[in-house]
């Protein structure tokens, strides 16, 4: 089949294809651009289609997975902006870039709490935190994986208890 053969299926197609992209939509005009996006793809790909197989089956394929990446990278979207006339005070505190005042009084703070940590516990929670495994902690300071796993458990909750204004104030 040769291209203009091709082109001549493809367009027959459209009329299906547009009820076929309506169901999806659920909108005139979205349909129409999704069936748009189909026709151009399927122009760009005609030396993907294979002579003998189903077109309008190829076709529809196309459009619904045209329109579930669409869905997707809205859908993505939408969980990134907010899509307001109004940002509400907590959504711009929460955007807000701290300034370097506070965030070096919050790294002090840090560093300070981890400092009043015992050195059992410590140990094996700064190597967890730059990245060692469990077990490579165990095998470094050659007690049980468990005993690995409690440290860093109750290293935890020491400096939770000591940063807990910075816990209270992100709420």
């Amino acid at each position: 089949m040769n291209k203009i053969e091709f082109n001549t299926l493809v367009v027959r197609e459209v009329g299906s294809l547009n009820n076929y992209a309506l169901y999806f939509t659920h909108n005139e005009e979205n349909a129409h651009d999704l069936v748009q996006d189909t026709m151009l793809k399927a122009f760009s790909y005609y030396n993907k289609f294979r002579e003998g197989t189903n077109l309008q089956a190829w076709l529809y394929t196309i459009l619904k997975n045209t329109f579930i990446n669409y869905y997707r990278r809205q859908t993505k979207t939408n969980s990134i902006i907010l899509k307001s006339n109004e940002i509400s005070s907590a959504d711009l505190f929460k955007s807000a870039c701290n300034n370097s005042a506070e965030g070096k009084f919050m790294m002090q703070d840090i560093q300070s709490a981890l400092s009043k940590l015992p050195e059992e516990y410590y140990l094996p929670f700064s190597m967890y935190f730059e990245g060692y495994k469990y077990h490579e902690i165990a095998e470094h300071f050659r007690i049980p994986i468990g005993t690995v796993k409690t440290r860093i458990h109750v290293a935890r909750q020491q400096l939770k208890k000591k940063l807990k204004c910075y816990s209270q104030a992100a709420d």
